[in-house]
């Protein structure tokens, strides 16, 4: 990743021309936290590997942030029937990528907007791709997370949002191709999928046979969760095995000697699913509202 820096930051220097270094080291900063870095070419093959990973298909809207050639978008929208748009502060690129669209027969589904990343409204985004670097996705990391809906897919190239905010899944390999653009022969997909917000207080209760009630007190840090349950003769149990990704959320907790073990989906306020009952006393329904306060 480091040489992959030193990289661009010499083709960007080499871009500005004669100026005096400090001058061209100062304006290469700036240019890099303004665009991201210059533009570098994705190959197909990764371009390939991230709408796989992403699950990409025709009912998709998919966003590229930083669009470049619009490859990406173009690719989804030619092979797999998906609409969306790119979003480039190039014009040149944009105007490149939108006669692309028409070229292909496909700027019905696919359009490019010249537009700073940051001001990109990116709220109806099923799929959201990006190949932005370290400084960029770190600075795009709390709009990503605060913008897309719950169960969104996020898929990088090589960078991701560092170690605050884990990647969900994420797939490293031998790409020769690129060896010819930043001298590093392999690439890296990486995926997130947008977590539901469950931090709080909750109401948990189970239907029958084990008609019980609960209060749950959650912590979210991204799709990581730890919460504490209290009620049913138990008294501040840390829950175990929890796990949340996208509206799908699971967890446990001690019960008479075993545990009870939760999985279900969350819809903004509610929560609902199925129980495996300690001690394999069957199964059951749950459900848990969000209290206020």
């Amino acid at each position: 990743m480091e040489t992959e820096r030193l990289v661009i930051r010499r083709r960007v220097l080499v871009a500005l021309g004669t100026l005096p270094f400090a001058r061209i080291a100062a304006a290469a900063d700036i240019e890099v936290q303004r665009t991201g870095g210059p533009y570098v070419p994705t190959p197909q093959i990764v371009v390939d590997e991230m709408l796989r990973m992403a699950k990409v298909g025709a009912d998709d809207f998919l966003i590229d942030l930083g669009s470049g050639d619009g490859i990406i978008v173009l690719t989804a929208a030619t092979r797999l029937k998906a609409r969306g748009f790119g979003v480039d502060i190039d014009p040149e690129l944009v105007q490149l990528s939108n006669s692309e669209a028409k070229k292909r027969g496909v700027a019905d589904r696919a359009s490019f907007r010249v537009m700073d990343v940051f001001k990109a409204d990116i709220s109806k985004a099923t799929v959201v791709t990006l190949y932005l670097l370290p400084g960029m996705m770190a600075d795009l990391r709390s709009k990503i997370f605060g913008e897309l809906k719950p169960g969104t897919r996020v898929v990088s190239h090589d960078y991701h949002f560092g170690d605050e905010w884990r990647p969900d899944d994420q797939y490293t390999w031998d790409v020769p191709e690129k060896e010819k653009v930043n001298g590093v022969p392999r690439a890296t997909v990486y995926l997130w999928i947008i977590p539901a917000r469950v931090a709080g207080r909750w109401q948990l209760n189970l239907a029958a046979p084990a008609a019980e009630r609960f209060d749950l007190a959650l912590k979210q840090r991204y799709q990581s969760l730890e919460g504490v349950v209290s009620g049913g003769g138990s008294k501040g149990v840390r829950l175990t095995q929890s796990h949340l990704q996208g509206e799908t959320i699971s967890f446990a907790f001690p019960a008479g000697g075993d545990r009870h073990r939760f999985r279900g989906r969350v819809s903004g306020n509610t929560m609902e699913g199925t129980v495996e009952l300690a001690g394999g006393k069957g199964s059951a329904k749950w459900t848990a509202t969000r209290l206020k306060g």
